[in-house]
């Protein structure tokens, strides 16, 4: 199926292969939706204080509360780059929680299917660390190591976002995974980036840059996708993470329940932030199941 956008945008959207999810043209980058596959999460968890009556005439329920989510990676190719935003669930999570949420593993599958081989990718950029976008930074093998997946990748992250995860709080623990991005620390091969920093410089390489938007977590990152027509038009896309995971959260008061700053997701999700994304173009939802790139307009 594709979809033309006003601005001349053409997407070739692929459900039913299920490995790659879309591709689009933004400028003279080549943007693909790869996938880790899908996973399950309780409604309560996704909507917090919404009553269910309400959400779940957005998003049905098993007989266990869970709401079926994808897991969305965008993959841009500048012509010079080819960097990754996110990388799914990944294969180190326990047992127990496997069962729970029926996650896939299906990124690396996805990425071959789309002609993207893992040693060239050249950026990774985690949105923040919970499990569900930095799993496939590194990989499990049968001998109990872990190496990273992207072995000639950069890898970038907030620095705030590891000194949370290493407090290992009960509220968030089970959210942030040492072997997800411990092992790139060790070794190097991630950037950590801080507030201070983003502010005076938000570029992570030309056409790329990232935002805070703090509420999710504290350090949440929104990415910035730029490039310039053949015309000389510039075009614009966002990868928007958590700060709006799904279509069903585009209402700026339904704030997902796992959010650690409550008021700061709502600021966030509103105000001048919506008038930025409204002069966008296109952005994407990280979780949705169809309907991946939204116009602004």
């Amino acid at each position: 199926m594709n979809r033309d956008s006003g601005a001349g945008q053409h997407i070739e959207l692929d459900p039913a292969s299920g490995l790659v999810r879309a591709r689009m043209h933004l400028g003279d980058f080549e943007l693909t939706v790869c996938t880790d596959g899908t996973y399950k999460l309780d409604g309560g968890v996704m909507f917090g204080v919404v009553p269910k009556p309400l959400w779940e005439r957005r998003a049905a329920a098993d007989d266990q509360n869970r709401i079926l989510l994808g897991l969305n990676t965008v993959v841009v190719r500048t012509g010079k780059q080819t960097v990754l935003i996110e990388t799914g669930v990944g294969n180190k999570q326990p047992a127990k929680m496997r069962e729970i949420q029926c996650n896939q593993e299906l990124l690396p599958q996805s990425l071959a299917a789309a002609g993207i081989r893992q040693e060239e990718v050249d950026v990774v950029i985690n949105t923040h660390l919970h499990f569900d976008h930095c799993g496939w930074n590194t990989t499990l093998h049968g001998d109990g190591s872990v190496t990273p997946t992207f072995q000639n990748a950069r890898y970038f992250a907030h620095r705030g976002e590891v000194e949370h995860g290493r407090l290992q709080l009960d509220r968030d623990r089970v959210s942030y995974l040492a072997p997800n991005y411990e092992p790139l620390i060790e070794s190097g091969q991630i950037t950590l980036l801080d507030t201070e920093g983003i502010e005076a410089d938000p570029a992570i390489c030309p056409g790329i840059s990232v935002e805070l938007f703090p509420g999710h977590t504290a350090q949440l990152m929104a990415v910035h996708i730029e490039s310039k027509s053949a015309g000389g038009v510039v075009q614009h896309a966002c990868y928007i993470s958590d700060l709006i995971p799904t279509s069903a959260h585009l209402d700026p008061t339904w704030v997902w329940g796992m959010t650690s700053i409550r008021w700061s997701a709502l600021r966030s999700a509103s105000g001048s932030t919506a008038a930025r994304f409204r002069r966008t173009g296109w952005f994407c939802l990280r979780t949705i199941m169809s309907g991946l790139w939204l116009a602004s307009d």
